[in-house]
C-alpha cells in the first residue's frame, strides 16, 4: 500500500521529480509555437516543414502515450519513467543540434516517444507512491506547479529565441533531465500496476501512430496533388479502419471498443476533438501571426499570449465547482461559443496592432471560454464511464485531443489557402490567418451544438477528478486514479494492460 507523506523529504523529492518530469513534455509543447519563425528562417524551411516540426512531435506522443502508460504498469513505472526521460532529454539534444529541418523533424518525432512514456508515468508514480490522504494534494501541488510551468512556457521560448537562439529551447531539456533522473532514481520507489495477464497492445499502437501519420502528410503536402499523396492519404484511412477492427477482436486492446457503448462517453470526446482542433489551430497560427504580421519579437508574441494559461491557472477550480452544481450541459456549450466569439476578435489583429486594444480582449476571451468548458470537459468524461475505467477514459480523452490538435495543424493551413511560402509574406498570411480563424470558430460552434444536443447530468455520485487546477491549453488534464475505484464498486479491476497512468 502506498505510504508516502508529503511532508516528509521524500515525498518532496518524489513531487520535485514527477514536476520536473511532466513539465519537459509540456514546455516543449508550448514554447516550439514561439520559435517556428526563427526556426524556418535559420534552416530555410517552407510552411510545411513548420508544420511538421510541431505534428512530428504529436503523431509518436498520440499515437503511443496509451501504451506507455501499460508499459509503466507492467514493467515498473519509475523504470519507465526515467527511460522516457533520458530518451525525451536525447531526443532534444539532437533537436538543439539539428542541422536541417529532416533531422529536426525526425528528432522531433523520437521527442514524442519519450514523451509516451514519461507523460503518464509522472501521474502514475505520484497515485502509486503517496498515502491516500496525501494523494489528492500531491495530485494539485502537481497540476498546478504543471500549470505555472505552462504558464512561463512561451515566455522562457520567445526569450531564449531572441537571445541565446531557438536551439535553446530543445537544449534546456537536457540539464533538467540530469536532473530529474537520478533524482527518479535515488527517492522514488518502484511500483507496477498488479498482476497482468495477455500480451501489450502493440499492432493497435502502431496502427494508430500510422494512421495519424499518414493522414497528417498528405493534408500537410495535399498541395502538391501528386500521387502519393492520394496514396498516403487512403493508406491512413484504410490504417485507420485496421485499428478499429484490431481493437474490436483482441483480447485486451489499448482503447477497448466498449468503452463507446457510453453515449455520453463518444459525445464527450466529439465535443473533445472540436474543440482541441481548434485550439491546436489556433496556437500554431496566432504565434505567428503576432511575428509574422504584426512584427512583434518573438519575446513579445510569447508573453502576449499568457492570459489564456493565466486564467485557466487562476479560475479552472472554480469553473469545475460550478459544473458540478449546474451539470456540465451548460459549460461544454458556453464555453466553445466563448471561444469562438475570442477567435473572431482575432480578426482585428492585423498589421500594427495594439495589444491592449485589439489582441488582449481577444485572448480574455477565449481564456474565459476555456476555463468554461475544460474541468467540466474533464468531469463529464470520468463521469460517463465505470470508476474502474476512469484512468483509461481520461487517457483516450486525452489522446483524442492530441490527434485533433495535429489534424489541425496538419489540415488548416491547407483549408485557409497557405502556400509554402505564406509565413515570409506579410499579407497573404494575414488573409488566410483570417480565413483560418472563421474555420475555427465553425468548429467550435459545431462543438457546442454537439454538447447541447447530446450531454446530460451525470449520476449524483459519479467520479470527480482530481486535477482541480490546470494549466495547459494543449490537451485536457490526465487522472490519477485513486482507492475510490474501492470505495464505489468492490472487487473492480482493470484489464490487463490497461490500468490507468
Amino acid at each position: 500500500m502506498p505510504d508516502v507523506r508529503l511532508s516528509s523529504p521524500r515525498g518532496k523529492w518524489i513531487l520535485l521529480t514527477t514536476v520536473l518530469g511532466s513539465s519537459m513534455a509540456l514546455l516543449d509543447s508550448t514554447v516550439v509555437n514561439v520559435a517556428l519563425p526563427r526556426i524556418g528562417r535559420d534552416l530555410d524551411a517552407d510552411l510545411a516543414a513548420l508544420q511538421w516540426t510541431v505534428n512530428a512531435y504529436m503523431v509518436t506522443l498520440a499515437g503511443l502515450i496509451l501504451l506507455g502508460g501499460a508499459l509503466g504498469d507492467r514493467y515498473g513505472r519509475r523504470k519507465v519513467f526515467v527511460i522516457g526521460v533520458l530518451w525525451f532529454a536525447a531526443a532534444s539534444l539532437l533537436c538543439g543540434l539539428a542541422p536541417n529541418a529532416g533531422v529536426l523533424i525526425a528528432a522531433r518525432a523520437l521527442q514524442g516517444v519519450g514523451g509516451a512514456l514519461l507523460t503518464p508515468g509522472s501521474l502514475a508514480l505520484i497515485q502509486a507512491t503517496f498515502h491516500p490522504d496525501d494523494r489528492g494534494r500531491a495530485v494539485g501541488l502537481w497540476s498546478g506547479f504543471g500549470g505555472i510551468g505552462a504558464a512561463v512556457g512561451p515566455f522562457v521560448g520567445g526569450w531564449l529565441v531572441d537571445g541565446p537562439g531557438w536551439r535553446w529551447v530543445f537544449l534546456l531539456n537536457v540539464p533538467l533531465a540530469l536532473l530529474c533522473a537520478p533524482v527518479a532514481v535515488r527517492h522514488v520507489p518502484e511500483s507496477v500496476g498488479g498482476e497482468h495477464e495477455g500480451r501489450f497492445d502493440v499492432l493497435g499502437a502502431a496502427l494508430g501512430a500510422v494512421a495519424l501519420a499518414l493522414v497528417t502528410y498528405a493534408l500537410i503536402e495535399a498541395g502538391d496533388g501528386s500521387p502519393v499523396v492520394v496514396v498516403a492519404g487512403a493508406a491512413g484511412l484504410a490504417a485507420a479502419v485496421a485499428f478499429v477492427l484490431v481493437e474490436k477482436r483482441r483480447p485486451h486492446p489499448m482503447m477497448p471498443p466498449d468503452i463507446f457503448a457510453s453515449r455520453q462517453f463518444t459525445a464527450v470526446n466529439l465535443v473533445t476533438l472540436c474543440v482541441y482542433a481548434a485550439f491546436g489551430g489556433f496556437f500554431f497560427l496566432a504565434a505567428l501571426q503576432l511575428q509574422v504580421v504584426v512584427g512583434w519579437s518573438a519575446l513579445a508574441a510569447g508573453t502576449a499570449l499568457l492570459p489564456t494559461t493565466a486564467l485557466m491557472l487562476l479560475l479552472s477550480a472554480r469553473s469545475g465547482e460550478l459544473g458540478d452544481r449546474i451539470g456540465p450541459r451548460i459549460p461544454l456549450t458556453v464555453g466553445p461559443l466563448l471561444c469562438a466569439a475570442g477567435m473572431l476578435l482575432m480578426l482585428r489583429v492585423g498589421p500594427g496592432a495594439s495589444y491592449a486594444a485589439e489582441v488582449l480582449p481577444a485572448l480574455l476571451v477565449l481564456g474565459l471560454g476555456m476555463v468554461t468548458l475544460v474541468a467540466p470537459l474533464t468531469a463529464t468524461v470520468l463521469a460517463s464511464v465505470d470508476t474502474a475505467r476512469a484512468g483509461l477514459a481520461s487517457g483516450i480523452n486525452n489522446a483524442a485531443a492530441r490527434a485533433a490538435g495535429l489534424v489541425a495543424v496538419a489540415a488548416l493551413p491547407l483549408l485557409a489557402g497557405m502556400g509554402p511560402e505564406a509565413y515570409r509574406l506579410p499579407d497573404a498570411f494575414d488573409d488566410a490567418f483570417r480565413r483560418a480563424m472563421a474555420l475555427c470558430a465553425a468548429v467550435l460552434v459545431a462543438g457546442a451544438a454537439i454538447a447541447w444536443a447530446t450531454v446530460r447530468r451525470p449520476a449524483p455520485d459519479c467520479r470527480h477528478p482530481e486535477c482541480h487546477t490546470h494549466g495547459s491549453v494543449a490537451v485536457p488534464p490526465l487522472e490519477a486514479e485513486t482507492d475510490r475505484a474501492e470505495e464505489h464498486g468492490k472487487g473492480a479491476s482493470w484489464p490487463p494492460g490497461t490500468e490507468p497512468g
